[in-house]
């Protein structure tokens, strides 16, 4: 097992990345005084790891309330979010009563907005049982729901009291979401770590084969660059804001389809080489780079050609976007590969990268 520390003075936290973690009872325990917690996952997690789970904590003394929401993107709104505090609610539960997310991304958005919210903010802890979900969502404190006008509009910044990451939950991934967790991953290698993205570009195909050895390595690279970040712009007023390379359009993507019908992961990998054309346009990048990092999302087989949404309603969804200043949208661009920046784009040239995805 690696531990790695997210630090935010006291409310700093450790990140636990491993094989086997579910099955360790010290790295949840010291995060249950009151031997009482509820469990929120969904219909998908719940029936491969909600019984060792709550049956490890129950043999040392825990009660348990598990709480089961239906699986999906789709479901990430505040008709789900009710359900949770409804069970909170109608079982009493208390300020003290910690909550733990086990599940991807959509599970530990919504359980940490419900932390943050109940009784105006209990504790919670991630168990996060999806690559992306290890390397990006579980780590840093973002946590909301979707609205139908935009993702992630309603949500808090909360930090956990610990992530686990226990890397055999990745055996019963399905191979499209292994996929579109290595286009968080590659994120990090485009944005500052140049030495990781030719290090993934060696150990693709371990990746894509599951080897418990290189998983461990990627999640443990991504989460150190991640919890760096983090630990220098929590509320992302700067730095931070560099995580979202390809998510600008990567969201307008999700939106437009329909939330569920794109895996984020896959959204954002088609988002960042619509980024890295706009990167390209600018003269910042070339036609050589923008090929290398088409090569690397390919060999994770990600799907790279964004649906045709039309450049009016590609402009009008990103105009949601959380990074707008001034009516102005933000992009996080590429200045170099591995340099990325926060940056306005000329909107003729805006306008050809939308207009090129039509083609």
């Amino acid at each position: 097992m690696q531990t790695l520390t997210v630090g935010l003075a006291e409310r700093s936290y450790p990140i636990h990345i491993g094989r086997g973690l579910l099955s360790r009872a010290e790295l949840l325990l010291p995060h249950l005084p009151k031997k009482r917690c509820a469990i929120v996952t969904n219909t998908t997690v719940a029936p491969l790891y909600l019984a060792q789970v709550q049956g490890l904590l129950e043999a040392n003394g825990v009660s348990v309330l598990p709480v089961i929401l239906p699986d999906g993107e789709e479901y990430k709104t505040a008709e789900t979010l009710n359900l949770i505090y409804d069970a909170l609610l109608t079982h009493r539960c208390e300020r003290s009563t910690p909550l733990i997310a086990l599940g991807g991304g959509v599970i530990g958005d919504m359980t940490g907005y419900a932390a943050a919210t109940y009784l105006r903010g209990v504790p919670f802890i991630q168990i996060p049982t999806t690559l992306l979900s290890q390397v990006d969502s579980s780590v840093g404190g973002k946590t909301g729901i979707n609205h139908p006008l935009g993702k992630n509009m309603i949500g808090a910044f909360y930090q956990p009291k610990a992530v686990i990451a226990d890397t055999d939950t990745l055996n019963t991934l399905p191979d499209e979401e292994l996929s579109a967790g290595l286009a968080e991953v590659i994120k990090y290698g485009l944005i500052r770590d140049l030495p990781f993205l030719e290090w993934l570009e060696a150990n693709m195909e371990a990746l894509l084969a599951r080897d418990p050895a290189a998983l461990q390595e990627a999640i443990a690279r991504s989460c150190q660059n991640k919890a760096e970040v983090v630990a220098a712009d929590e509320r992302e007023s700067g730095e931070r804001a560099l995580l979202n390379l390809g998510h600008t359009f990567g969201h307008a993507i999700e939106n437009g389809c329909g939330y569920g019908v794109w895996l984020h992961g896959a959204a954002v990998a088609a988002g960042t080489m619509m980024a890295a054309d706009l990167s390209q346009r600018l003269g910042w990048i070339s036609a050589a780079d923008v090929a290398r990092t088409r090569a690397l999302f390919e060999r994770a087989r990600l799907p790279l050609v964004p649906p045709k949404l039309g450049v009016a309603q590609y402009l009008d969804l990103m105009g949601l976007d959380k990074k707008v200043e001034g009516g102005k949208i933000r992009f996080v661009l590429l200045k170099s590969i591995g340099r990325a920046v926060v940056s306005e784009a000329p909107s003729e040239l805006l306008r050809q990268t939308l207009e090129a995805v039509h083609g």
